[in-house]
């Protein structure tokens, strides 16, 4: 079963989505038979590469939320990041554009690190402070989970891996996504948002039960026709 998973970098629910949906595969009984696939997805295409904006301004001409407001709104997130065991500094992020982290992305999955380097980046966001727009600390963050050097400075020198973005771009729109996180169970069921664990979790059940129905096989009956000789009474 394939779920694959629309968000940003940048997008404080992905983060926690993932860990939602880390909760709700804990406790899936078909876990590993389940392959999770990142797709692209970026809230602001035209970002230059680094924002020298610290986020609760950004909020405010974003939402136009009053300085009170982006404060409070950044404390709520960092409270729900740490109900499901993220830190967040949300006062020291550096935005930036991130069509560059999500071409690692897709490098990173050829090489079946794809879940390591969406964390790493994440965590490099959200946690340390450091910018996604930024080619050296893409580098460094790529060669912590494994990947040669040499081939990430081919990849971020060059156009490898637009084409994928693109189109996981372009099938977001086709889908009907307006915002991430983004999570698609088999290509048949969208959940929107970083919705509770027990929903991803329900879900995943779903669309378990659709691929895999139960056929019941009948027993047979005693001389009077009574279904519970066999060691089960009709319900």
């Amino acid at each position: 079963m394939k779920v694959e998973i629309w968000s940003d970098v940048v997008c404080p629910w992905c983060y926690v989505g993932k860990r939602q949906l880390e909760d709700a595969l804990s406790r899936f009984g078909h876990a590993d038979q389940v392959t999770v696939e990142w797709r692209s997805f970026e809230l602001d295409p035209d970002s230059p590469a680094r924002v020298e904006l610290p986020m609760s301004t950004i909020l405010q001409k974003k939402y136009g939320m009053t300085a009170a407001q982006a404060e409070a709104a950044n404390q709520r997130m960092t409270a729900l990041a740490a109900s499901v065991g993220l830190e967040y500094h949300l006062d020291d992020v550096r935005p930036g554009n991130t069509f560059d982290a999500h071409r690692l992305v897709h490098l990173a999955a050829t090489h079946g690190l794809g879940d390591a380097m969406k964390e790493r980046l994440f965590r490099a966001y959200f946690t340390e402070g450091r910018s996604p727009g930024d080619r050296d600390t893409l580098l460094a963050l790529a060669e912590e989970v494994g990947l040669d050097a040499d081939e990430v400075r081919a990849v971020l020198d060059g156009d490898g891996f637009a084409v994928e973005v693109r189109h996981d771009e372009a099938r977001a729109g086709a889908l009907g996504a307006t915002g991430v996180p983004f999570f698609v169970i088999d290509e048949a069921y969208g959940v929107s948002g970083a919705q509770p664990a027990d929903v991803l979790l329900g879900a995943l059940d779903r669309a378990w039960s659709d691929r895999h129905p139960l056929t019941v096989v009948e027993g047979p009956t005693d001389a009077g026709g009574n279904a519970c000789a066999d060691g089960a009474c009709a319900v």
